[in-house]
């Protein structure tokens, strides 16, 4: 995923000299193509997250867009506050881009996973929250993220994620994907843990059970209507999600359920509290219960 961001920065940039990179001493052997052909276009602005932020919006305010880069967790938590009163509130045209998403970063330990991000950023008001599951997704979000102006955060993967999409994928801000259609349950996933999510359905039809794949992108504006329309179809919701259920992907969908007055067996599979353990980033999955087997096992017990 990274790569893919990375490559589709150049190239915007490349052609757009409004187009800015900006990062907080994170990824800079990454950037050296960028560095080496944009260097007018490129600030590192050091082990300062909140002034990378600060300085990204009243960059925006001038006309530029500037796309800032680092870890999501230094970026959600640390840097909180200025998301919310420089970039938000002011409705400045700043890319907040935030990789590891989740436990990605496996090895390194809860303090660098991104798992109650979505949580706190989504209820700021004003900020479009892009989740890409593939590094065909992310290429299309960052081009979205380019052509749409405003405050947008983009949670990236970076643990060379498979491709499930192909180069006419059409991506929109705002619309869910539903990749597998299913009439016993559908499973509505977010980011790096949708292949899994294709996994565990592919073991439910052997078992028998027609599992619905639904990828939602955006996590904010959500698609309610997609979301309602699966309801309709298959009266079974299971939500995954790599983040805490409070406040992510779960409690989105549980929301747009009870607002819709419909009754639905409902599921949430996520982190109940920090993340624990290290190893790969599958192996960490299924420590903290949230791996693929986690996903059948809660969907059998349904149909038991």
């Amino acid at each position: 995923m990274r790569t893919a961001y990375l490559d589709t920065l150049y190239e915007l940039a490349s052609k757009d000299k409004r187009v800015y990179a900006l990062i907080s001493d994170n990824g800079a052997i990454v950037y050296d193509k960028y560095r080496r052909d944009l260097a007018d276009q490129y600030l590192n602005l050091g082990i300062s997250e909140s002034n990378m932020l600060g300085m990204a919006a009243g960059m925006a305010s001038c006309g530029k867009i500037p796309f800032t880069y680092t870890i999501g967790a230094f970026l959600a938590y640390r840097a909180y506050e200025f998301i919310r009163n420089d970039i938000c509130l002011q409705k400045q045209n700043v890319k907040i881009v935030g990789t590891g998403a989740g436990e990605v970063y496996s090895a390194l330990g809860p303090t660098h996973h991104s798992t109650e991000d979505l949580g706190g950023l989504r209820s700021i008001p004003n900020l479009t929250i892009l989740c890409p599951a593939s590094p065909v997704e992310v290429r299309k979000a960052t081009v979205a993220a380019y052509e749409n102006e405003g405050p947008i955060y983009l949670r990236l993967g970076t643990n060379r994620e498979c491709e499930i999409y192909g180069e006419d994928y059409c991506f929109k801000i705002g619309k869910a994907v539903t990749i597998k259609r299913g009439k016993d349950v559908t499973l509505i996933g977010t980011g790096s843990i949708l292949k899994d999510i294709l996994d565990a359905a592919a073991l439910l039809r052997e078992d028998g059970i027609q599992a619905g794949v639904m990828n939602i992108h955006t996590m904010k504006p959500i698609d309610r209507d997609a979301i309602i329309q699966a309801l309709d179809e298959t009266g079974r919701i299971v939500a995954i999600e790599d983040h805490n259920i409070i406040g992510g992907l779960g409690s989105a969908v549980a929301e747009v359920i009870a607002e819709s007055g419909r009754g639905a067996a409902f599921k949430r599979i996520g982190l109940q509290g920090f993340s624990g353990g290290y190893g790969s980033y599958r192996e960490v999955k299924e420590m903290n219960g949230i791996g693929v087997a986690r996903i059948v096992d809660e969907v059998r017990e349904w149909f038991q």
